[in-house]
């Protein structure tokens, strides 16, 4: 996933996959799903995106790994 914020006209963008958006659903003003043929969601954009979620929570992450899946991937 990659994160995209454009702090001019305050939109973010969360890519999920390489795949091209061939459609768009708008969930609520502003919020809409980029999707493939197939209804795959590969994209997210939020348009006045500081006025419906803190930026800082989505613009700075941890990432938390599952020790028993990483194992059992391993062995």
């Amino acid at each position: 996933m990659r994160v995209y914020y454009d702090n001019e006209v305050d939109a973010l963008y969360l890519k999920l996959g390489d795949e091209s958006p061939e459609g768009v659903i708008e969930i609520a003003e502003g919020v809409n799903l980029d999707t493939t043929s197939n209804n795959r969601i590969v994209g997210i954009e939020i348009l006045d995106a500081s006025k419906k979620i803190d930026l800082k929570t989505i613009l700075s992450y941890t990432l938390e790994l599952d020790k028993d899946l990483i194992s059992q991937k391993t062995t």
